[in-house]
């Protein structure tokens, strides 16, 4: 008896599903296939509720779940069945990985805040000449220039200094900004 065409799918042969699962194992094995992809996808959900979980906010937890894909998808030796597994392990690890680089983080700026900055021997040295070149060059300026700049090396503001030299606060800013650009360039020549 024969069956009507379009109504029973085709049998393959023997030998064409063997080439097929071949070809599919195939392609599992290699980093980075489509196959790879399609295994671990449906872990997504799972695995971004148990990465948010552990992890401040969902935008880490799906960058965690997102580094395991990564990995998984490059791992050379993944075994299908143990897919499940493998991300669920990588995606604790990420977690933890995170924690840690965050604790680092803030190891780092309670250290920053905690210890005062001093230059190093060498920096401090190096200041000093320059201050004392900067003060020699000050010291050939003009009139109001070398006042008004040696009142505000020794700590002065603009404002004191035209009150001490009986100028006004004007002429105080106008002889400081020249005598500033006169230094920069010697400092530069």
């Amino acid at each position: 008896m024969t069956c009507p065409a379009g109504e029973f799918p085709p049998v393959e042969s023997a030998p064409a599903v063997a080439t097929a699962t071949a070809t599919s194992v195939a392609e599992l094995d290699r980093p980075y296939s489509e196959q790879r992809w399609s295994l671990m996808l449906p872990h997504r959900e799972r695995l971004i509720h148990i990465a948010r979980r552990r992890l401040p906010s969902k935008a880490d937890a799906e960058d965690c779940v997102h580094e395991a894909f990564i990995r998984a998808a490059g791992f050379r030796d993944l075994d299908a069945s143990r897919v499940g597994q493998f991300l669920t392990t990588t995606v604790l690890r990420l977690c933890v990985d995170h924690h840690r680089a965050r604790q680092r983080a803030e190891r780092a700026v309670v250290r920053g805040y905690l210890q005062p900055w001093e230059p190093a021997p060498d920096d401090a040295v190096c200041d000093r000449a320059e201050a004392r070149w900067l003060l020699a060059r000050a010291g050939t300026l003009r009139g109001r220039e070398r006042q008004v700049i040696m009142a505000r090396a020794a700590g002065m503001s603009t404002r004191e200094a035209a009150a001490d030299l009986e100028i006004s606060l004007k002429a105080a800013e106008g002889a400081f900004t020249r005598g500033r650009a006169r230094l920069i360039s010697f400092s530069r020549n």
